[in-house]
C-alpha cells in the first residue's frame, strides 16, 4: 500500500484547511485509517482516527470538536478536515492505515500555523 498526503500549508490562526492521504497498490477497505502528527523533540501524536467497519470515529484531546475525519471507500482516501487551527497545530501531519498484522504511513505533510 503506498500513501500520498497531501494538503498542508501555512495558514493563519482560526483559518481552516483539509487534509487528503490517498491509497493505492491494494484495496484498503478493510483497514482502519487515521492521521497523527509530529513536531521535532516532542512525541508523535495521535489526532485522529477512522474504523473500516463501523466508520466510528475517534479523536485525540487536543483536537476534538476542531478536526473531522473522514474516509471515502471508493477513492480510497481519508481526509482531515481542521477547523479553528492554533499555532500549536503546527506540525508535520502523517497518515496511516493498518490493519491485523500490517500498517503503511504516508509520507508527511507540513501544517504551518502562524498566530
Amino acid at each position: 500500500v503506498q500513501l500520498q498526503a497531501c494538503g498542508g500549508g501555512s495558514v493563519q490562526a482560526g483559518d481552516s484547511l483539509t487534509l487528503s492521504c490517498a491509497a493505492s497498490g491494494r484495496s484498503i477497505s478493510s483497514y482502519d485509517m487515521g492521521w497523527f502528527r509530529h513536531v521535532p523533540g516532542k512525541p508523535r501524536e495521535f489526532v485522529a482516527a477512522i474504523k473500516s467497519t463501523s466508520s466510528n470515529t475517534y479523536y485525540g484531546d487536543s483536537v476534538k470538536g476542531r478536526f473531522t475525519i473522514s474516509r471515502n471507500y471508493a477513492k480510497m482516501t481519508v481526509y482531515l478536515e481542521m477547523n479553528s487551527l492554533t499555532p500549536e497545530d503546527t506540525a508535520v501531519y502523517y497518515c496511516k492505515v493498518w490493519s491485523r498484522g500490517s500498517e503503511y504511513w504516508g509520507q508527511g505533510t507540513l501544517v504551518t500555523v502562524s498566530s
